[in-house]
């Protein structure tokens, strides 16, 4: 497949490794620019293209950029993607480290998730929010291996939800369907799933044990 990732950092660093290892076709872009790509780049035969281009024919777009970056994602960032797009984000809200309060998360009460669709237009599928990033180098097994980890997926967009889950599956991992966007506060910061190393068991159960509150240290 044809996939754009948005942020080179540990997450974003780490998919372009894994990705392009499996035959994909990586474009990668930061807010610092291609030029920054160069090694990354070198390493793992991805293409380094500005922000604006990340997501050309793209079939999956990976948005992995902090929360308060979001809204300052160039306009029609999706509008040259594969029909279809399904768009991965890996955000989370981190109010009093990094992004400052943001209004509609604090006061309306949206999903981190459902915040960032609202920005950029476009549903978003939440997954690898609560993964660590060495964990997609190091933690991947095959099928039915007894040590195999889940992650949790959420999203409205069935058929986007399969392709990303699909994919996910081809990492090494197996996946737990974490239902809608407004469900995905069940995966954000300060839940149970959030950092989780287990198995489609323990995250099911897991996601049934969150509660939608938000704990002190992830409240701005």
């Amino acid at each position: 497949m044809k996939i754009g990732i948005i942020g080179a950092g540990n997450i974003g660093g780490n998919l372009t490794r894994v990705l392009t290892s499996l035959g994909h076709d990586v474009s990668v872009a930061n807010s610092r620019g291609p030029q920054t790509l160069t090694d990354l780049a070198k390493e793992t035969g991805a293409t380094p293209v500005p922000v604006e281009d990340a997501a050309h024919g793209a079939e999956i777009v990976v948005v992995t950029v902090p929360v308060k970056a979001v809204p300052n994602l160039p306009s029609g960032l999706l509008d040259k993607a594969a029909e279809g797009v399904a768009v991965i984000d890996t955000g989370n809200y981190y109010p009093q480290q990094r992004d400052g309060r943001i209004a509609g998360i604090e006061d309306e009460g949206l999903t981190e998730s459902r915040w960032t669709e609202r920005q950029i237009g476009h549903p978003v599928i939440k997954a690898f929010n609560g993964t660590y990033a060495q964990d997609i180098l190091d933690r991947a097994r095959p099928a039915g291996a007894a040590d195999r980890m889940a992650l949790p997926v959420a999203g409205d967009d069935q058929e986007a939800k399969r392709k990303v889950m699909a994919l996910i599956e081809e990492l090494g991992f197996d996946t737990v369907d974490a239902g809608g966007i407004d469900e995905s506060w069940r995966q954000q910061p300060g839940t149970p799933v959030y950092g989780m190393r287990g198995s489609a068991a323990e995250v099911t159960e897991a996601l049934a044990a969150a509660a939608p509150e938000r704990t002190p240290e992830f409240r701005g």
